[in-house]
């Protein structure tokens, strides 16, 4: 009985290791006859940023490497605490780009014995799209700090995925060139070819903080472009810590969230989009589905 009460219940934990923050996701899954029922027990977020080396020097520095390294330390003894079943750790695009990605890792190994993948813009396009469905033609959008994600859903099926090196570091580094920008625009123009009524889901903690801010609830948040634009031009007009005192925001969310809505504009104009589904779940959601379908299916 207990065998059994085991292979229905598991505690799962996923790491998402990205340019701007590391977050670690720990959720309790139970599988029933007809659904699989999801609590989450601990989200943490830790602004390492580590983008700001990256994009601007081409490598992890000393400092944010250590800053990574402790913190790999926490999540280690936090996984122990909630005794997990199992875990994945995923890096993206400030791993990617980092010419000592690889010695890092080979450091957090040795101090943590934690393994780090480093996976491609395209495959974490494909795992934030396993962590949300609905039905008609979706445009789902990943905004990060190196990179978004874009994949194309229609009704449940991934049609298309790829990753552009757009993101908000990027932006507030100014390390994006126009080449960066017209590969964004022709990849959006292209996965909209031909497809009817599309529409917008939006997922990164800047447009579910943006989405928040609007006044917008529920699990399944609908983001009117219109407040969406109202909203950056009051943000973008003021100094960051008059942003961070008005609109109750950490100093690593208060600068990211300017260019994180000038991307989302970007692309509802592309798209003429009128509003944008926020239904507050990202990479780590996807990981943790990736690793229960693992287990179960």
């Amino acid at each position: 009985m207990e065998a059994e009460k085991q292979k229905r219940i598991l505690t799962l934990a996923a790491i998402d290791i990205g340019s701007n923050a590391a977050r670690m996701l720990i959720k309790r899954l139970e599988r029933t006859d007809n659904s699989i029922l999801s609590k989450k027990l601990l989200f943490l977020r830790i602004p390492l940023r580590l983008g700001m080396d990256v994009f601007q020097e081409g490598r992890i520095g000393k400092d944010r490497g250590k800053m990574l390294t402790r913190t790999m330390k926490v999540f280690s003894e936090l996984m122990a605490l909630y005794d997990i079943d199992d875990h994945l750790i995923y890096a993206t695009s400030a791993f990617r780009d980092a010419k000592n990605s690889n010695s890092i890792i080979r450091q957090i190994k040795k101090s943590t014995k934690l393994d780090i993948c480093v996976i491609s813009g395209e495959e974490e396009a494909r795992i934030i799209h396993d962590s949300f469905h609905a039905e008609g033609n979706l445009l789902h959008v990943d905004v990060g700090g190196g990179s978004t994600e874009l994949s194309l859903v229609c009704n449940g099926t991934l049609k298309d995925s790829c990753s552009v090196n757009i993101g908000t570091i990027r932006l507030l580094k100014k390390t994006i060139t126009s080449e960066d920008w017209k590969e964004f625009f022709f990849q959006i123009r292209r996965l909209m070819h031909g497809v009817d009524n599309l529409r917008i889901v939006g997922s990164g903690g800047n447009i579910n903080k943006l989405a928040r801010l609007a006044g917008n609830d529920g699990e399944k948040q609908q983001l009117k472009v219109e407040k969406l634009k109202s909203l950056y031009t009051q943000m973008a007009s003021i100094p960051l810590k008059q942003r961070m005192v008005e609109y109750d925001l950490s100093e690593s969310r208060a600068d990211v969230i300017v260019p994180a809505a000038q991307i989302f504009i970007i692309v509802a104009h592309l798209t003429k989009a009128s509003d944008i589904l926020v239904p507050n779940v990202g990479l780590a959601d996807g990981m943790i589905s990736r690793m229960a379908h693992t287990v179960w299916d």
